[in-house]
């Protein structure tokens, strides 16, 4: 019996090739495009995105992250015998980033550039904040350090005079305002009408006479426009309690110098330190000047006058007192 032979053939089937999806125009642009790809003549950006991240074709002439060492051109155009540049900081800024940091750094004012350890976005971030905060500082007019005395456009001095309200005219209202400036120029000065009738015009203490209240302003006017002058201000006044009480207003007490309570005035003055002396004998015995004196009554405008060279006297060394013991203010 002849022999059998079988011929079999184990390899794989050939495929057919996938057909492209879409019409011939759409399967002639997927070619050129992987064309394309495969020479690296397109941009990053115009690569197709995938899962791992953004591709990047192989060769392409993309610009590196900043942050990564890039080599120096060499002279022949080449780049693998080219040195390379210095070595960069480790937090991911180049030379160039620094430079134009330290430039705007200086163009704004900063105090100073951070360490090497800190530079960097969030370092550079931190530093522009700075500025921006001791800029808004310096225009708002932050207080000086090392015990400065306010600026003179700053400071201004108050004094007022009541009459007497209520039964028995033993309620005193404010019936005179004046308020003088650093130099002594008279910012405001006016009579008041109290609210309540008078009963007791206290001239020979306050000046205030009938006639007085024929040109004087309504309580609520002469507040309001007071108060928009003191705002902001640091005011000078004896016993001035006294004046803000009539006024019914509460200045804040880091923005007031009361002259009954300046113990160095009463050192000066030569009496004791914790007494309230009046403005009377503080005025003779440092200005040797006299005031209130006369039955015609007292000047308000006199008065605040005398408080602000009073506290002339004694301006730099209180000020300094005040800024070591901030309790006090």
């Amino acid at each position: 019996m002849d022999d059998l032979i079988l011929n079999v053939d184990f390899a794989a089937p050939e495929r057919r090739p996938k057909k492209e999806p879409g019409n011939r125009k759409h399967q002639s642009f997927v070619r050129r495009r992987r064309e394309l790809e495969r020479r690296g003549v397109l941009r990053q950006k115009q690569l197709p995105a995938a899962p791992g991240g953004p591709r990047r074709a192989p060769g392409s002439g993309a610009k590196p992250r900043p942050g990564r060492p890039r080599p120096c051109p060499g002279e022949n155009g080449g780049d693998a015998a080219a040195p390379r540049c210095p070595p960069l900081s480790q937090n991911g800024s180049d030379a160039a980033a620094k430079s134009e940091g330290k430039a705007r750094g200086a163009a704004r004012g900063s105090a100073g550039a951070p360490p090497a350890s800190q530079s960097g976005p969030a370092a550079a971030r931190k530093a522009r904040g700075a500025a921006r905060g001791a800029a808004r500082g310096a225009a708002r007019g932050t207080p000086k350090s090392g015990g400065a005395p306010p600026a003179p456009p700053k400071l201004v001095a108050m004094d007022c005079e009541m009459v007497g309200t209520g039964p028995g005219g033993r309620t005193s209202a404010l019936a005179r305002c004046s308020i003088v400036t650093y130099g002594g120029d008279v910012l405001y000065d006016r009579y008041v009408r109290p609210e309540a009738p008078v009963v007791d015009y206290r001239t020979r203490w306050s000046g205030i006479r009938r006639q007085h209240m024929d040109t004087a302003v309504p309580f609520r006017t002469a507040q309001r426009e007071v108060l928009r002058i003191l705002a902001g201000k640091v005011v000078v006044g004896h016993a001035i309690h006294n004046d803000f009480k009539a006024l019914r207003y509460c200045h804040p007490r880091a923005l007031t110098r009361d002259t009954s309570q300046i113990p160095l005035l009463n050192r000066r003055a030569g009496f004791p330190a914790n007494v309230a002396v009046s403005l009377k004998r503080l005025a003779k015995a440092l200005l040797n000047q006299d005031i209130q004196v006369g039955r015609s009554g007292h000047s308000s405008v006199e008065d605040a006058r005398a408080t602000m060279e009073l506290y002339k006297v004694v301006e730099e060394e209180w000020e300094q007192h005040l800024q070591q013991n901030p309790e006090q203010k």
